[in-house]
């Protein structure tokens, strides 16, 4: 898969790409922070904003994703 960034704004107020995607944004989408890391998805924990067009993006990126990632997969069964 290719790399994801998202597009924020600096303090100059110029857009530019980011380090990651905020923790709002991944729970916008759908996501929580275990499905980003195997979908490969950047997270940055210092950012509080959230852009729709962050979110719509890691929508479209969602669609491309395998299920089983997405999903979680099947979980190990435990030896007892």
């Amino acid at each position: 898969m290719h790399h994801i960034k998202p597009i924020i704004t600096a303090q100059t107020g110029k857009k530019r790409p980011g380090r990651g995607f905020s923790p709002d944004e991944i729970k916008e989408a759908g996501l929580d922070a275990g499905s980003a890391r195997k979908l490969s998805i950047p997270i940055d924990r210092k950012r509080k904003s959230s852009h729709e067009a962050n979110v719509e993006c890691l929508k479209a990126h969602m669609k491309n994703a395998p299920a089983k990632a997405v999903t979680g997969g099947s979980k190990k069964k435990s030896k007892n």
